[in-house]
């Protein structure tokens, strides 16, 4: 089994780091490897809405860079995704939600290539807006019908500079349950006996027609 960890910020030793290393090391000593895809820097372009990715079919956005394409295969050979990121404006950040829009689009496109994975998002705030932050995450797992494992409080974790999460014995208790919770789920659905339920019909509708 393996989860791939998304970190949505370049600061290698930055709050959402902590977050993620500290579900990771709990994955892992419950026998669940990781892979760390880092979004860095670089700008990410955001989707356009284009509609391409449904007509093709083949697994790639349109626009073919580096920081979507190349990961997605990744993310789909997954049984798991664990998604990062600060708090910015009560939200996450920009170049994530280019990321995860351009991806989600694309596995939905494909015949819903992140169904029954499971998924977990952190975020890390100073001060406020993380919940909403942290829903942002959540409901890209909930719209690809996607399993989303919980910790003993909401998965954040408190820090301004670099380092900070480190003395929030709270919420790192928290990264740790999530661990092993998310852990435990994945080795629950890997045993099910029980068949998973087919794809639905999706019917589309915008209040109108």
């Amino acid at each position: 089994m393996k989860v791939v960890i998304v970190n949505g910020i370049a600061k290698p030793e930055g709050n959402t780091a902590i977050a993620l290393r500290t579900v990771a090391e709990a994955l892992r000593a419950h026998g669940v490897d990781t892979e760390p895809i880092n979004l860095g820097n670089g700008a990410i372009r955001g989707c356009v809405g284009c509609g391409r990715c449904f007509e093709a079919a083949n697994r790639r956005c349109v626009f073919d860079d580096d920081a979507v394409n190349r990961n997605l295969e990744t993310m789909f050979g997954a049984d798991g995704l664990l998604v990062g990121s600060p708090v910015h404006f009560a939200g996450i950040g920009g170049c994530l939600k280019c990321f995860l829009d351009r991806a989600f689009f694309v596995a939905g496109a494909n015949g819903g290539l992140f169904r029954h994975k499971v998924g977990a998002g952190v975020v890390a705030v100073r001060r406020g807006g993380e919940v909403s932050a942290w829903e942002q995450i959540n409901k890209y797992f909930t719209l690809s019908e996607m399993f989303v494992p919980s910790g003993t409080y909401w998965n954040m974790v408190f820090g301004h500079v670099p380092g900070e999460a480190l003395r929030d014995a709270e919420g790192l208790a928290t990264m740790r349950a999530l661990g092993a919770n998310m852990a435990w789920l994945l080795r629950c659905r890997e045993a099910g006996a029980v068949p998973l339920p087919p794809s639905s019909e999706r019917v589309w509708t915008n209040f109108i027609r």
